[in-house]
């Protein structure tokens, strides 16, 4: 990019695309929005109005405000005067050719990133008379909190398109993490599949409910998992020795047949207990109750996470 970013165009304002919107405004940007729904506007504005109580606490930019936000009757208008556009339409694969086509043609020069979670940007891109300017831009909700975006660039993405896609996130608080090459499902969501077909199966199996499945989580393997992930927790797993040592005693088991990487059958039993399970979780809270919880918990979680994180141990560059 040439200039410093100042106006993003969101394309598509649901829960990802009004996200997108409030960490775009919460960095001191304008952003222009476009959906097709004729009451997204207003769901968009609740939906920021929400995340502003959050994001005010973890800190936003000089200027930062909600009223920075502007809805746009057209694709064309609402990509018009920026250099960095974010479309987060469903997951369907020609809605998002066709849409990335139009933008692409719109506005020749903007940055052009996807929300997508799991499809490939060679293919989103197909259409696009200008492939090396667009690349998968995969946040994790609630995008206003999580830093995490995966990069992820087609066979026709220059580099420059990787690094200032990078540099932009980055000047908003993102933590861009560039993958070495395309595939399906990135790296978050893969790793996030595997633990949730083998939910399923617990369920299906009658061996735990979703309220202990999620126990084991919360009170265990995810909270080590919030400050050393997977490969650090395993190297401490194994001593002194760390890594090497831990392969070789207990690799061993990788062979037995303990998982279940093939998902169940959705039968309705199953979803009924998935369901009712979840609904039992809740206990008469709301989904907006709920998320309020859980943004506050982020809050907090962040604050002290943050304070370990490899830029406070000297370490910048490090992801």
């Amino acid at each position: 990019m040439a200039k410093p970013v100042e106006r993003v165009a969101v394309i598509g304002a649901g829960v990802i695309g009004s996200g997108w919107a409030a960490r775009f405004l919460g960095g001191g940007l304008d952003v222009a929005a476009w959906d097709p729904s004729p009451d997204a506007a207003g769901k968009a504005r609740a939906s920021i109005d929400v995340a502003w109580a959050a994001m005010t606490r973890r800190g936003v930019a000089p200027g930062a405000s909600p009223a920075r936000l502007a809805f746009c009757d057209t694709i064309e208008d609402c990509v018009a005067g920026t250099n960095f556009v974010q479309e987060n339409a469903p997951e369907r694969e020609a809605l998002k050719q066709d849409l990335l086509a139009r933008i692409d043609a719109a506005n020749p020069d903007a940055i052009i990133a996807s929300s997508t979670s799991g499809l490939l940007p060679t293919i989103l891109s197909a259409k696009m008379k200008r492939p090396e300017r667009m690349l998968v831009g995969h946040p994790f909700n609630p995008v206003y909190l999580l830093p995490l975006v995966e990069l992820v660039g087609g066979q026709k993405t220059t580099q420059a398109t990787i690094d200032d896609a990078g540099a932009f996130y980055k000047s908003v608080g993102m933590r861009p993490l560039p993958l070495r090459r395309e595939i399906e499902g990135f790296v978050a969501d893969r790793l996030m599949e595997a633990l949730w077909r083998e939910a399923l199966w617990l369920v299906n199996d009658d061996v735990a409910t979703t309220e202990e499945i999620d126990a084991a989580v919360v009170y265990g393997c995810g909270l080590r998992w919030s400050l050393m992930g997977t490969f650090l927790t395993f190297h401490l797993a194994g001593g002194e020795g760390g890594m090497r040592h831990m392969l070789h005693q207990f690799g061993p088991a990788l062979k037995l047949p303990w998982t279940k990487l093939v998902s169940p059958e959705l039968t309705e039993e199953l979803i009924d207990k998935v369901a009712d399970g979840c609904e039992a979780q809740a206990a008469g809270r709301s989904i907006k109750e709920l998320e309020t919880r859980r943004d506050d918990f982020l809050v907090e979680l962040l604050a002290l996470v943050q304070k370990y994180w490899p830029e406070a141990e000297g370490r910048p560059g490090r992801p």
